[in-house]
């Protein structure tokens, strides 16, 4: 099995795995960073978003051999220290989560968004959060927590 260099959360980190092994799996089976979650397996649901070089992508659906050494990978658990975000504490504010499980692929989401637009409009927020899904239906409390924190960034 080959081994990959890569760069998580401004970590230099090498794994052995075979080249098809998803970004995912190796994220949580073998880097031991649960945050970023297995929701459909197909990259539709949004649950597994990371970022690579400051883009969203769907971790489980990446193999790690797609990954060039060199780039920048960030976890829910590198977009802040202490979880200090202004997305997480717009998280808490608005008590978005229900269940819980989409959160970080939603907030992983919206970072990306306000790191290119840190005041979007409603319908800005809809078109970029297309795709990640919450199976509770708290959109409006994940949309009023996005606005909330644009205000801070």
């Amino acid at each position: 099995m080959p081994i990959f260099s890569l760069k998580v959360n401004s970590k230099s980190e090498e794994v052995n795995v075979d080249s098809g092994t998803t970004l995912l799996w190796v994220l949580r089976e073998h880097l031991g960073l649960m945050g970023t979650k297995y929701g459909c397996g197909v990259g539709q649901c949004g649950s597994c978003t990371i970022h690579i070089n400051g883009n969203p992508m769907r971790a489980c659906a990446l193999p790690v051999e797609a990954v060039s050494e060199g780039q920048s990978i960030t976890t829910i658990e590198g977009l802040s220290k202490k979880g200090d975000h202004p997305l997480q504490k717009a998280w808490v504010e608005h008590q978005v989560p229900q269940c819980g499980y989409c959160q970080s692929g939603q907030i992983m989401q919206a970072a990306a968004l306000l790191e290119k637009n840190n005041n979007p409009t409603r319908e800005e927020i809809l078109n970029h959060m297309n795709g990640n899904l919450c199976r509770c239906g708290t959109y409006m409390r994940i949309f009023n927590a996005i606005e909330s924190a644009s205000k801070e960034i």
